[in-house]
């Protein structure tokens, strides 16, 4: 083939990207210009990406997961995408965020912060910022965690909507982040988040003691054939899992942990209660 490009997928993930993009194609034997028309570009465009000329977009990573029927795997030009928008991330954590996006059902619990669909955007920022302080995160990449968390939660504002519920361990509510005027305006969505239809909001109460099951973040989503997908996270690891002997455990554990929590009416007095010692 004249003029063919080398391509070193060792170069950056933008050119890993690329790379495997050529790879599927020509494993089918397409050409770019087939494979322009199957994901509704140009052959230059395909070219430009297969180079790492032009990096990859939320679009033509759907796109591409639906012509090489690789939606919800591993492989996922979609996950291999989330993974270049933001990052170094937790593992499994981008497939994840793919998944919450079509999920039936949302099931969070979070000690010490407000879980991320929950935060309003001047929370989340001072959280970034903060961590852009300690050399967690590179400055540059500040606005877009911010950006990309908004994306995150208008993909659960859908039809039909998802059940959304969050059970938060007392620390999430009590613990400041941000000015006073943040975490009244943050309060107030918590309050916002449980008067919708298709929510509810739980708080584990400090007097739960060692009857709270869970001492870190969890997340279980419920699928529309109603296979369900769990992701532990801890500080440093996070976890996605979807065999079906160890993810019913958490499902039961969860069930017990919303049984205990304070109801939804005495979580939402618990809240405004808080909410009168802010501006």
């Amino acid at each position: 083939m004249v003029n063919r490009k080398q391509l070193n997928p060792e170069a950056g993930p933008v050119e890993a990207f690329g790379a495997r993009l050529r790879t599927c194609r020509e494993e089918r034997d397409w050409t770019q210009e087939y494979l322009g028309e199957q994901m509704g570009y140009s052959s230059q465009h395909i070219s430009a990406m297969e180079t790492g000329r032009k990096p990859p977009t939320l679009r033509s990573s759907v796109n591409a997961d639906k012509v090489f029927e690789l939606a919800d795997t591993r492989q996922s030009f979609e996950r291999a995408y989330r993974e270049i928008k933001n990052g170094s991330l937790l593992e499994g954590y981008p497939e994840y965020l793919s998944l919450e996006a079509k999920a039936a059902e949302v099931r969070l619990f979070e000690v010490g912060l407000i879980p991320g669909p929950l935060q309003t955007r001047e929370y989340a920022a001072d959280l970034i910022n903060s961590a852009v302080r300690r050399g967690d995160i590179k400055p540059e990449k500040a606005d877009e965690r911010v950006e990309y968390l908004i994306e995150r939660q208008e993909a659960l504002v859908r039809t039909p909507s998802p059940l959304v519920i969050a059970v938060l361990d007392e620390s999430c509510i009590r613990r400041p982040i941000g000015s006073p005027t943040v975490m009244y305006q943050q309060l107030d969505r918590l309050i916002e988040f449980a008067n919708q239809a298709n929510t509810a909001l739980h708080i584990a109460p400090f007097s739960m003691g060692s009857r709270r099951p869970f001492n870190r973040s969890v997340n279980l989503l419920t699928q529309d054939d109603r296979s369900v997908v769990s992701y532990v996270e801890s500080q440093t690891q996070g976890y996605l899992d979807r065999e079906l002997t160890s993810v019913l455990p958490l499902v039961r554990s969860y069930h017990q942990l919303q049984t205990d929590a304070l109801s939804q009416a005495e979580s939402v007095a618990l809240i405004k209660q808080l909410r009168k010692g802010t501006p």
